[in-house]
């Protein structure tokens, strides 16, 4: 071969190459080793806190660090989930009632990493999100999670399970309702979760306070993503994709609808399947 035409051969082959590279799919995810034990709210009682407890390990080995910064009583929070654990269990508690100045905390952001449950208590997700989003803390209870630790939650620590959080907030309306009396397009508030949920959206108190109007909104501001709405004293175990229903309701299931819809700013909704399921039941959620 002469030496001009094997030149050439190198440069298409190289030119070849980083055209391709642009279309080389992206490395698969780390798959997380951990669970997730998200509560609907309300009364957890002894059976439920066992069995978080249980899922977690820490009845073996390690503590617990519980995250009160959602309530606007940290340290009330605190006290009441230690006083609910230790009325069963004798497990090391935490109070990581964190801010802005453990940011740069390396020795109580390595404790929270360490952890073998990481507890976040209830109270308003977007003052606890406000607080953790994008800094250290928020990826030292992703490390954590992926590195198997258990990270539950209850109500408003429920709710920030998943990227995309309901605030419970309206466009539309002049105060704070427990539901929507409306299923518009245009209107609800969403904000960024702790994103340990990719494909899912998460919602709280479902069934004593009917809070379906939010999901069937949340399914058409979000095409393609499916709506959980977790009910008081009722818990989903989530660990490698399979979730599985503990307590003592419901946790209802809005699959992605096929289509959305407006008429003015009423939104519709087609072939959206609704599962209901009861405590021993399973669901198989996509894990990224």
């Amino acid at each position: 071969m002469k030496p001009v035409t094997f030149l050439a051969l190198v440069v298409l082959f190289c030119l070849s190459c980083s055209r391709g590279s642009d279309a080389l799919p992206d490395a698969p995810a780390k798959t997380p080793k951990g669970k997730l034990f998200i509560i609907g709210g309300g009364d957890r009682g002894d059976s439920l806190n066992l069995a978080m407890l249980s899922a977690s390990g820490v009845l073996e080995d390690g503590y617990v660090a519980v995250l009160p910064m959602a309530s606007s009583e940290p340290d009330s929070s605190f006290m009441w989930f230690t006083e609910s654990i230790e009325a069963i269990s004798v497990v090391p508690c935490f109070n990581f009632n964190l801010g802005e100045d453990d940011y740069v905390n390396h020795v109580r952001l390595d404790s929270l990493k360490k952890a073998r449950l990481i507890f976040i208590c209830g109270g308003d997700q977007s003052v606890f999100m406000n607080i953790v989003r994008n800094t250290p803390i928020h990826e030292a209870i992703r490390e954590a999670y992926y590195n198997g630790a258990t990270v539950a939650g209850t109500s408003a620590g429920a709710a920030m399970m998943s990227r995309v959080m309901i605030t419970g907030d309206e466009k539309h309306a002049e105060t704070y309702e427990a539901t929507y009396d409306k299923i518009w397009t245009d209107n609800a508030i969403y904000a960024e979760g702790l994103g340990l949920l990719d494909s899912v959206i998460i919602d709280q108190h479902f069934v004593i306070r009917s809070r379906h109007n939010r999901l069937l909104t949340a399914l058409c501001d979000y095409r393609g993503m499916a709506g959980i709405g977790i009910d008081e004293s009722t818990a989903l175990l989530v660990e490698k994709g399979e979730a599985t229903v503990v307590g003592e309701s419901q946790v209802l299931v809005f699959h992605p609808a096929d289509s959305c819809r407006t008429h003015f700013r009423h939104l519709g909704l087609k072939n959206s399947r609704l599962d209901v399921l009861l405590p021993g039941d399973k669901l198989r959620l996509p894990i990224r």
